[in-house]
């Protein structure tokens, strides 16, 4: 090979490489503007939030609801006016944008929608403070466009308060928090696709006053993403040799995350006995899954350290915690109906119970007597069930008239 040969054979692979080291950092640079580009634009759409993922940017759109602004939209909250704020009195002197309607008030009898949104999203916070009789306001929550709801519970068995007010717990859980005094708070994750309606009536003979803030995020719901259920159960003097039905008449796919039981004892001594059942996917006379006691289902254990106290009556040691908790109540004076007044929860958060085709779980109602015996416990218990699944989801059955879900 010739000296100019060989330096024109030379000069062709410089420039090759120059032309290979061009096209790679044109194409490292590119990636560089792919990955910047999706981190600004957020492929993360916002849901299933927690410490792990705070940092993570997203394009999911924050939209609160509640009286100070109905519709949720940007740059709509605090506008109402002195003549038609709920507090138009106390704010007479400031005028528009301080504090003028914080409240809703709904007539006995009347249906309020306090929520209404279109378009996809994910419910991520509720929280509001009743005035009312807590057993005689029912919320319920409608997905897409359908025509009976996905939750219906009265609103302070929703959040796990059932014994209505001046009996409110403490509860502080991942799930739903109770702060003093009525300060209800939910963070059940609430994916919808097309709509959601949020509704509260009043079936009491007096009028609620609620304060209430729905917070949500606008954003991709992933296809796998199933709907919140919720559903309330109740029987007065559970009879003689039956078990108490939390739910019941579940189809479709889906998991069950949470239960929470309220149960007035009329008997004394300890009542936790029962087994709690779950029947899966077609089980007939027994379940796939079977406790162990009433109490070991709530996650406590030898009756919640059950003792006598000095007047006679049980002493229990409650607590509160992120997937369970216990609490009790005594009111002899003014609800002398009751021994003890009982409120349990134990969400399924990391141990959802999943079925494909349907799902029914029930309770017994056991104590002892003489001998070492079990004895069936004639007690009043209420329930709510919380589940996700795919729609559409079996109709519920209908909410017990206001006389006879007061408590008296």
């Amino acid at each position: 090979m010739g000296e100019c040969e060989f330096k024109l054979k030379t000069c062709g692979i410089l420039k090759l490489k120059r032309i290979i080291m061009k096209l790679l950092l044109s194409i490292f640079l590119l990636a560089l503007v792919v990955s910047v580009t999706a981190q600004k634009a957020g492929d993360f759409n916002g849901m299933d939030m927690g410490m792990g993922n705070l940092y993570r940017l997203s394009n999911a759109e924050s939209r609160s609801i509640g009286p100070e602004n109905f519709t949720g939209e940007k740059g709509k909250g605090g506008m109402a006016t002195l003549e038609e704020g709920s507090a138009a009195k106390a704010a007479r002197e400031l005028g528009q944008g301080w504090k003028v309607n914080p409240y809703i008030n709904i007539k006995p009898g009347e249906t309020f929608v306090l929520a209404e949104i279109e378009g996809e999203g994910v419910i991520q916070h509720i929280w509001m403070t009743p005035s009312g009789v807590y057993r005689g306001n029912i919320i319920r929550f409608y997905w897409d466009d359908e025509e009976t709801p996905s939750v219906e519970v009265p609103v302070g068995d929703f959040f796990a308060s059932g014994w209505g007010r001046g009996f409110e717990p403490q509860i502080n859980s991942q799930a739903v928090c109770v702060n003093p005094r009525s300060g209800f708070n939910s963070y059940w994750q609430m994916p919808f696709r097309k709509k959601c309606k949020i509704t509260m009536e009043n079936i009491d003979q007096k009028g609620l006053t609620l304060y209430y803030q729905i917070d949500y995020a606008l954003t991709d719901v992933p296809d796998d993403a199933a709907y919140f259920h919720a559903q309330f159960r109740k029987v007065q003097a559970l009879p003689e040799g039956e078990v108490f039905t939390i739910v019941d008449g579940i189809k479709g796919v889906g998991q069950y995350v949470g239960t929470y039981l309220a149960r007035g004892t009329f008997a004394k001594g300890w009542w936790g006995e029962g087994e709690v059942k779950f029947y899966i996917d077609g089980d007939d006379k027994f379940p796939t899954i079977c406790g162990t006691g009433e109490e070991d289902y709530f996650n406590g254990s030898y009756g919640y350290n059950d003792h006598t106290g000095d007047d006679g009556y049980e002493v229990f040691t409650p607590f509160s915690g992120p997937y369970t908790g216990f609490h009790y109540f005594r009111d002899l004076e003014k609800r002398a109906k009751y021994r003890s007044m009982i409120g349990q929860y134990r969400w399924h958060i990391m141990d959802p119970v999943r079925f494909k085709k349907d799902l029914k779980i029930t309770i017994q109602s056991l104590g002892w007597k003489s001998g070492g015996r079990y004895k069936h416990l004639e007690d009043d218990l209420s329930s709510v069930a919380y589940w996700y699944q795919s729609e559409p989801h079996a109709k519920f059955p209908a909410i017990p008239e206001f006389g006879k879900l007061e408590i008296k």
